[in-house]
């Protein structure tokens, strides 16, 4: 039987081909995504690891709590004393202080130069102090030695072309800086971090330049020989201040390889979540194909049973060809993966991120997985076709037109598929709406919800495929005449066979609807916020419109001729009610700039916080149960606790609002956090938005090139352009699974010509033309596509319905984006047309006389 199953294949190369070719696209997903993000994970390691690869002991700030979602995030300094009494103690044999900081540099043309997602690293140097600890490696001229110096990054000099003796700007806090380019340098091994840039000064440049005049961010130590990294830990403790902490640099390096870990492994999820999607629809588009080969197989596996074949084999027979399929598939993928990951990464390259770049890693656990789970997801699709096989009765070998006869559960077959059904609806109402739910028991809900949900659409799908395919097929049978007609009566003619096709297309079309859908929402919400809260008439954020930057840019903007108030809006980190959270601050005149809405009792807190007031949203409120006067303890980056009292509560419009979950005065902040940054600054300035205020505010900012001013519609365009790329890389990866589901429609296709291939030359016979049979093949295929793009887009539209309701509180409207859902149906038609380009011509290219023979 191993045999005959074997030969079955290889007989039939074309149809083990298209099968196999949904598994191989999942998981090369599978395999790209655990490629890409190992090597991106190994890249980053590498750095941490050089970084303390010398010392037994690092010092570093010590923070009250970490807050690995911010881009606001702060280490304390410590007291630069701290290095003069560690290079006392008897066991020390080296130790070097440094600074560590970020700082943006700027191109020949005076623009900031993009890190690509990464960092604007700032550090500094002491030779020949920190010549062994140091991961930085000189390959060009000499170190910086005090003010007007700096040494960076080799790739930042190759892109940018700038040598050694070169001059080049910083942004500093104060303005624009020059310094001469006195050395070229590489991070340990690497000509670079990802897109990060690397601005190198000596340790007095840099204590000057970010402020910590007296400070350092970190120390290495080494210790003599003889001495444990834990016994020199113990002896620098008690030396510390409560800013600063020790550890052996084993555990430093381990905390910051976490810290890569924990941000690469949401990333990973994300993109493994595409890779399941699409091994889902390739699940779908397996079980169909082999649902329609075992049909017609039908005399077949009669013969084998007549022959003496048990049930047992039959079985052995169709699941040793699945697993043959999903054996071969599957190693195709996992090397595919290798193509994938340098899809994903150029991908991610042309929208701005650019990762460190390092040796592939294909690990172990890459194959293991990739192959275990395409080899399961095959196998688990081809279980029921397998057991229909082997309910075939012998008798069928002698019967011409034998079919699959029903099975004794059939009669259960529409209560399962309702019940199935109910059982996705309720699991997404619940991790929707449910209360008290932990984030990952929410996500399970949701994830297992939606799975069942598809199923359950799709084994109720074949009793709306009549009436569908009635309604989508009538402009083909209006204009394509008589293949029209014939290519509607074909869609609806086995239901079941065009539902399984259709659903393996709804999937997709219903995930890129939903995110469709959501994507709307969120502009619409946040446009309609901007109306109505902007009241400046620009706003200055900086280059990128979304990174922090200096408030030293207000100063600059606020002797400005003609500019009447400046009103900035500052951010932070802090611990709000056992919540690490980004909080904001503002000045008294915030009314120049935002209009919101108060409470009765509220009127313009603002301008009355004074020293100790803070104001918030009305849902916060009413979730932590605040009312004015309720006390907020509040706890800094640094350890420092605030005690706080409310002082305002406003009601934000849908799209939300620039205003963290708690706001405070910029006295406060300004006097509470080490380097206070601006999120935003909204300017008012007498005669409003014109070329002229637009051109003054320029020059008054050429001193501050990380900063740029915007109008309010420049300011919400500039926000919906990142929410939009945030959707094309959405929509990119969601595509694998509707490419995949389009295999499904070339398959059934194709397994439909062969089925039909006696109609087809009868059909001939009787005077069709190739160009007619051409055409219904393709009416056909457009048909069974529209019916899986209206099926998807009714259930994305479903799920978009419940996730706006459950996000209302959270400014997200219900916004249908008619003309993308105008273009999904276009596209669903040029797919059903590109899918039936091959079965279409391989029906009009049937020899007559041999198709009339055919069985």
């Amino acid at each position: 039987m191993n045999a005959v199953a074997l030969k079955g294949l290889l007989g039939r190369k074309l149809r083990t081909v298209l099968t196999a070719l949904a598994i191989v696209l999942g998981v090369s997903m599978i395999s790209g995504t655990y490629v890409l993000t190992d090597t991106i994970t190994a890249a980053f390691t590498n750095v941490v690891s050089d970084s303390y690869a010398s010392s037994d002991a690092v010092i570093s700030g010590k923070v009250a709590f970490k807050n690995t979602n911010s881009n606001t995030a702060e280490t304390p300094a410590f007291p630069a004393s701290v290095l003069t009494r560690v290079k006392a103690l008897p066991d020390v044999a080296a130790a070097a202080g440094a600074i560590g900081d970020q700082v943006k540099l700027i191109d020949r043309n005076g623009k900031v130069i993009s890190t690509g997602g990464g960092e604007a690293i700032a550090a500094s140097v002491d030779p020949p102090a920190d010549a062994r600890f140091t991961p930085l490696k000189l390959t060009a001229g000499k170190w910086p030695v005090g003010n007007g110096q700096i040494a960076i990054d080799q790739r930042t000099s190759e892109k940018q072309h700038y040598a050694v003796g070169d001059s080049i700007s910083v942004a500093a806090d104060e303005g624009v800086l020059q310094m001469e380019v006195t050395g070229i340098a590489t991070y340990s091994s690497s000509s670079s971090i990802g897109a990060s840039t690397i601005a190198i000064f000596d340790v007095p440049t840099a204590q000057q330049l970010f402020d910590k005049v007296g400070k350092l961010d970190e120390i290495q130590v080494a210790a003599t020989n003889g001495v444990s990294p834990e016994k020199l830990v113990s002896q620098i403790q008690p030396l510390l201040p409560k800013a600063a902490e020790v550890q052996t640099s084993e555990a430093k390096t381990q905390d910051a390889v976490d810290d890569v870990n924990a941000a690469l492994g949401v990333f990973q999820k994300i993109l493994l979540a595409f890779g399941v999607i699409a091994l889902f629809v390739g699940a779908f588009v397996i079980a169909n194909t082999l649902s329609i080969t075992i049909a017609q197989r039908v005399r077949e596996f009669a013969t084998l049973r007549t022959i003496g074949g048990s049930r047992r084999q039959v079985l052995k027979t169709v699941m040793l060809e699945a697993l043959v399929i999903g054996l071969l598939a599957s190693v195709l993928g996992l090397f595919l993966g290798l193509g994938i990951a340098k899809g994903l990464d150029a991908l991610f390259s042309a929208i701005g991120v650019d990762f460190p770049k390092t040796g592939t890693v294909f690990a172990t656990r890459t194959i293991v997985v990739s192959i275990l789970v395409g080899v399961v997801v095959t196998l688990l699709a081809s279980l029921r076709p397998a057991i229909r096989a082997t309910r075939v009765p012998p008798i069928a070998a002698v019967r011409e037109g034998a079919t699959l006869p029903v099975t004794r559960l059939s009669r259960f077959g529409p209560v399962f598929s309702i019940a199935t059904l109910a059982i996705g609806i309720l699991l997404l109402v619940y991790g929707i709406f449910g209360g008290g739910l932990s984030t990952a028991a929410r996500l399970m809900a949701l994830g297992f919800g939606t799975l069942i949900l598809f199923v359950g659409v799709a084994v109720n799908a074949k009793r709306a495929v009549r009436p569908l395919a009635s309604v989508l097929g009538w402009p083909g049978a209006r204009m394509g005449g008589l293949a029209g007609t014939l290519a509607r009566e074909n869609a609806m003619r086995n239901p079941s066979r065009t539902a399984s096709t259709a659903s393996a297309l709804m999937i997709g079309l219903a995930l890129i609807t939903f995110v469709a859908i959501l994507g709307a929402g969120l502009r619409t919400g946040f446009g309609d916020a901007v109306d109505k809260l902007f009241v400046a008439d620009y706003a200055l954020t900086a280059e990128n419109g979304f990174d922090p930057f200096t408030k030293q840019a207000d100063a600059a903007v606020a002797v400005t001729p003609g500019v009447t108030g400046v009103a900035p809006i500052r951010e932070g980190d802090a611990r709000v009610f056992g919540h690490n959270v980004q909080i904001t601050a503002v000045t008294p005149n915030m009314s120049q700039g935002v209009d919101v809405v108060w409470l009765p009792g509220s009127e313009n807190a603002a301008a009355k916080l004074g020293s100790d007031g803070v104001f918030t949203a009305k849902d916060y409120a009413k979730d932590h149960q605040l009312k004015l006067g309720s006390p907020v303890r509040l706890t800094t980056p640094s350890g420092k606790v605030l005690h706080l009292k409310l002082k305002g509560i406003f009601d934000p419009p849908d799209g939300g609002s620039p205003f963290g979950p708690v706001t405070m005065s910029a006295s406060t902040f300004d006097a509470n956090y080490q380097s206070p940054q601006n999120l935003m600054t909204l300017i008012k300035i007498k005669g409003g938005v014109t070329d002229s205020n637009s051109a003054r505010l320029d020059l008054a900012l050429n001193d501050f090139p990380d900063a740029k001013v915007q109008t309010a519609a420049q300011f919400k365009q500039t926000q919906l352009d990142d929410i939009n790329l945030v959707l094309n890389v959405l929509y990119g990866l969601l595509g694998l699974s509707v490419i995949i589901s389009l295999f499904g429609v070339v398959n059934t296709l194709v397994l439909s010509v062969f089925e039909r291939t006696r109609e087809i030359g009868m059909l001939r016979a009787v005077g069709m033309t190739r160009r007619q049979v051409r055409r219904m093949i393709r009416h056909e295929s457009i048909v069974t596509a529209l019916i899986g793009g209206v099926m998807g887009i009714a259930v994305g539209t479903f799920l978009a319905v419940l996730t706006t309701q459950a996000l209302s509180d959270q400014g997200i409207p219900l916004a249908i984006p008619w003309t993308t859902i105008g273009v999904f149906v276009l596209g669903t038609i040029v797919a059903g047309l590109l899918a039936a380009m091959f079965p279409a011509r391989r029906a009009s290219r049937l020899n007559i006389l041999k198709a009339l023979q055919y069985e």
